[in-house]
């Protein structure tokens, strides 16, 4: 049995947390679980964000099932999700999108998975105030960052079946920092002749994927474009309840789902557990080489969205409204 370190997380965090591990015991996934308290709520009771056991449960661990934590906008402190990617190394977030043929929407076959570069750009969080009117912010693209991160869009292209893989970018404005990005991408490119290769301004791709999103297949860029541009492919989808996300590296795998800590409604049993659900699912599969636990999870997510049943946020005309616990326990009865 593989034991996985959990953050419960902030907001509407440990209620999704602990529908998804009921969800996991359904499954028959062969594992146990250190639980931690983490974010805003734990520093106001014991004054740390994450409790110095937390970070040695992940050292020993080393796969992390993570709910969202909530980040002060504006002030206060960094984001605990830079942090942990950054301690860790967590270099690749990787966002898959695909259309639910139960929940409509005016798309019907999206595929796409985002590879986002996790540890640069304007997230190294270095501003400067210049004076009272003035602020400077710093991005930083490194050879060896963008290396990998590519890289790893191209072989995962290959192993999945995958037809193309298109690099985002700013390189007509950017031209030394993006313009670096563009360009190990297409020296990269050259290794995997099998697979299409082209590249698309930031810009022209938000526009390209509300028009026409059945010609992307897999996308790598940059932190901030891979941040907006894998929101935007939520809303492809039906919405950020509905899209998992893994932050992988060499070392260490943290999964969580994208959505926020929604704070405002934490407590009320209404938020949406799908993308936390589907975030373990690709840990059961690319961590834990849990195959078939993992798709009986999947499958058990697509029959309960085929037979109706919807939180708020994905509600719709025709559907039988549920609360964050009943989908839990309809997705638990979906695996017995």
């Amino acid at each position: 049995m593989r034991t996985i370190t959990v953050f419960k997380g902030d907001g509407i965090g440990p209620e999704i947390v602990d529908a998804v591990l009921q969800i996991l015991k359904a499954a028959k996934a062969p594992l146990a679980y250190e639980c931690f308290e983490v974010g805003e709520a734990e520093y106001e009771r014991n004054g740390k964000l994450i409790p110095d056991a937390a970070f040695a449960s992940f050292e020993k661990n080393r796969i992390l099932l993570k709910a969202p934590i909530t980040t002060p906008i504006g002030k206060g402190f960094r984001s605990l999700n830079v942090t942990l990617r950054n301690k860790y190394d967590l270099y690749a977030n990787i966002r898959p999108a695909k259309s639910n043929t139960a929940v409509k929407t005016p798309f019907d076959h999206v595929d796409i998975v985002t590879f986002r570069e996790n540890t640069e750009d304007l997230y190294v969080g270095v501003e400067e105030q210049i004076d009272a009117d003035t602020v400077h912010a710093t991005k930083i693209i490194t050879r060896k960052a963008s290396t990998r991160i590519i890289r790893d869009a191209f072989a995962y292209a290959r192993a999945n079946g995958r037809k193309k893989v298109t690099c985002v970018h700013k390189a007509n404005i950017l031209k030394m920092s993006d313009g670096m990005f563009l360009s190990i991408f297409q020296e990269i490119a050259k290794d995997y002749p099998d697979i299409e290769a082209d590249d698309k301004i930031v810009d022209n791709v938000c526009m390209q994927l509300v028009m026409r999103p059945e010609t992307f297949d897999v996308m790598v860029m940059p932190n901030l474009y891979g941040d907006i541009v894998s929101d935007l492919t939520s809303g492809l989808i039906g919405g950020l309840g509905l899209l998992p996300s893994s932050n992988i590296g060499t070392d260490y795998a943290m999964f969580e789902a994208v959505h926020g800590s929604a704070p405002d409604i934490a407590g009320k049993n209404i938020a949406n557990p799908i993308a936390t659900v589907l975030s373990a699912a690709m840990m059961l599969r690319y961590s834990l080489d849990l195959d078939k636990e993992a798709e009986a999870v999947e499958n058990a997510v697509q029959k309960i969205l085929k037979d109706g049943y919807r939180t708020v946020d994905i509600m719709s005309e025709g559907c039988t409204r549920v609360s964050t616990s009943e989908m839990g326990d309809l997705l638990v009865k979906a695996l017995e």
